[in-house]
């Protein structure tokens, strides 16, 4: 198994790094290679995504990212900010299809702020469209118009675009409970009307699954008032990436939840779906959970070890319930431990 390893900026390295030790400390034959992204690499290579990463990363089975960015690359021309580093190898190795579990651990119930009978045996798949919609439209940009400046961007999907996410959302979800809720917003924009056009017509590929579908604005809200009725969600690219944030923080903390970016033959990036965290960078208290159950997801994805999978997710629930947490997660009567710490009792617990 190749692996290309991105550390990238803030807590990356040092959430990378356990993910690391748990991939080494299991029988795998695995080659791990490092490179740079995001805007360690605009330090060194004045390009967010340089050549020799590209070269890697195409080269791979699987990417393991940390995290991109960070308030010093924040005043930088927007091509050579962290963020284009991401935008550019999701679209480069055809990361269209990115998964992010929300899932409540039972032993996190209080981290939640909401009810623990709201949460309790939280279980959501959201499929996030990864490599279309307003992110990567044309025309974008900002020019003066009238005397004014004016920022513009495209939102666009093609047909068929949006029917290949929603077969990875369909297929996702005939394993899980077979209920699809896809997330538009029709009454207004003509881009989601189309996507809602599709989604009905996909879904008689599927008999077996329940298509139900919400505007996105709704679906903010049912997410926090009855987070349980949904199974596996599926949107566009900027709908996907608020709603999964926001159903990350029912879970409790974003430093629990791993996404994969999933190209047509499951080649996968892994990360975490938190971001870089630059005020704790450095000092050894970022949750590195998310980052092995990437690590996990990806064993599941990419090299289908359902196996080896379920291993490293058991022993993160053996953690947990062993009272170990980061400071994220901490609440009184709980042992405080730091990233290297965390790590240490994943391996002790594999």
């Amino acid at each position: 198994m190749k692996i290309c390893v991105l550390p990238g900026d803030g807590i990356g390295p040092e959430i990378t790094a356990e993910a690391v030790r748990v991939l080494k400390a299991l029988d795998l034959k695995i080659e791990l290679e490092e490179a740079l992204l995001g805007g360690c690499a605009i330090d060194v290579a004045k390009d967010p995504f340089p050549e020799a990463t590209q070269k890697l990363a195409k080269a791979a089975d699987a990417v393991l990212l940390g995290a991109v960015g960070g308030p010093q690359w924040d005043s930088n021309p927007r091509e050579l900010r962290p963020e284009r580093g991401l935008l550019r190898i999701r679209k480069e190795l055809g990361l269209f299809a990115n998964l992010r579990p929300a899932i409540l651990y039972p032993e996190l119930a209080n981290a939640s702020t909401l009810k623990a009978e709201v949460v309790a045996g939280l279980d959501i798949l959201i499929v996030r469209e990864l490599t279309g919609d307003i992110y990567f439209g044309q025309p974008r940009g900002i020019e003066v118009r009238n005397g004014e400046r004016v920022g513009f961007n495209t939102m666009i999907y093609s047909e068929s675009e949006i029917r290949r996410i929603l077969h990875v959302a369909f297929a996702a979800a005939m394993k899980r409970n077979k209920k699809v809720c896809s997330v538009d917003k029709m009454n207004v924009l003509e881009c989601t009307q189309l996507w809602r056009d599709v989604a009905i017509e996909v879904s008689k590929e599927y008999p077996e699954v329940e298509l139900s579908h919400m505007l996105v604005d709704n679906a903010a809200m049912q997410l926090v008032k009855a987070p349980k009725q949904f199974d596996v969600m599926v949107t566009g690219n900027m709908f996907g990436d608020i709603l999964s944030d926001e159903a990350s923080m029912l879970t409790g903390s974003i430093g629990m939840l791993p996404s994969a970016s999933l190209d047509a033959n499951n080649k996968g990036l892994y990360e975490p779906s938190h971001g870089s965290a630059p005020d704790i960078a450095g000092k050894g208290l970022a949750n590195p959970l998310a980052t092995i159950l990437s690590a996990a997801m990806m064993l599941r994805y990419t090299f289908a070890n359902e196996a080896t999978a379920c291993r490293i997710e058991g022993a993160v629930k053996k953690v947990l319930a062993q009272g170990f947490r980061t400071g994220d997660i901490y609440e009184s009567g709980t042992k405080r431990v730091g990233t290297r710490e965390m790590g240490d009792a994943v391996l002790a617990a594999l």
